[in-house]
């Protein structure tokens, strides 16, 4: 998924909402993954029931916190190296989401700005 450059005009809206789409589509799948990942890995190491289990992996990685405690050492390294994790991959959801809107926003601001300068 390639962004136009800024010697060519930006792209028009259709094309733009289609990319956002792909976009947003790549960051939903990674946030699937992320929290899919945390279930399991809580409801397995963890011992913790399914629902709790979903409840802890989307409260760590949205970066609220835990809301279960971890009782064996195996659970608590678990968690430890998911909120690691988690931390990481909101930062990096949050980038894949927003960046045709940043690319756009840029890029329009740099053609209008080329355009005052000739």
């Amino acid at each position: 998924m390639k962004f136009e450059n800024r010697k060519q005009k930006v792209t028009p809206l259709p094309h733009f909402f289609l990319r956002l789409g792909r976009y947003g589509l790549f960051a939903l799948g990674l946030i699937v993954f992320s929290v899919l990942f945390g279930t399991i890995g809580y409801h397995y190491i963890g011992n913790v029931s399914w629902l709790d289990s979903f409840h802890m992996a989307c409260m760590i990685l949205t970066g609220m916190g835990p809301v279960v405690e971890m009782k064996s050492n195996a659970a608590k390294i678990f968690s430890s190296i998911y909120a690691l994790y988690s931390g990481v991959a909101f930062l990096s959801i949050t980038a894949v989401f927003f960046a045709p809107l940043i690319h756009r926003l840029l890029h329009i601001l740099h053609v209008e700005q080329d355009e005052l300068v000739h």
